[in-house]
């Protein structure tokens, strides 16, 4: 399948906050690597645990990835599991600023977790996810039943 095919038109803040979701994922994925690296510096881990929390990394990275993908391909279904995962990150990087005193360390993250979350409230990206046409309202759209509606119009009237 062509890779033109996969892609949805998608405004550009979309695109931006998935490209920044994936800096999670990919910090998610090094954290586990360096665990398995670090395992023989641990002896309190058992083998059985240790696998299992590396497994348990390695999944949530693929989860917040997933997500960062499908951002950047124009799925809208990313949009909500990218803003729980961004707001989680600004709740790490509020934890490492304040209570952990690593400011350096956590008023970037808490940055990227704030843009992603403000590019996708922007009124481009609201449009994006309603399937909002130009003559319309949002209150319209979500009413039509946002991109969801219009595909089942489109779908009607034969299109």
């Amino acid at each position: 399948m062509p890779i033109h095919d996969l892609v949805s038109p998608a405004p550009r803040q979309v695109r931006i906050a998935g490209a920044l979701t994936a800096l999670p994922g990919f910090a998610l994925l090094g954290f586990a690597v360096l665990l398995g690296l670090n395992a023989g510096d641990e002896p309190a881990m058992s083998g059985g645990s240790l696998v299992a929390e590396i497994i348990y990394y390695v999944a949530l990275a693929a989860g917040v990835l997933a997500c960062a993908v499908a951002l950047l391909l124009g799925k809208t279904w990313a949009r909500s599991p990218a803003l729980v995962v961004n707001l989680v990150v600004i709740g790490i990087g509020w934890y490492a600023a304040g209570p952990s005193d690593q400011a350096g360390f956590g008023v970037p993250i808490m940055i990227v977790g704030a843009v992603v979350v403000v590019q996708l409230f922007r009124r481009p990206s609201r449009a994006w996810v309603l399937g909002q046409q130009d003559d319309e309202s949002e209150e319209d759209a979500a009413r039509r039943g946002g991109a969801a509606g219009r595909a089942a119009e489109r779908e009607r009237r034969g299109e």
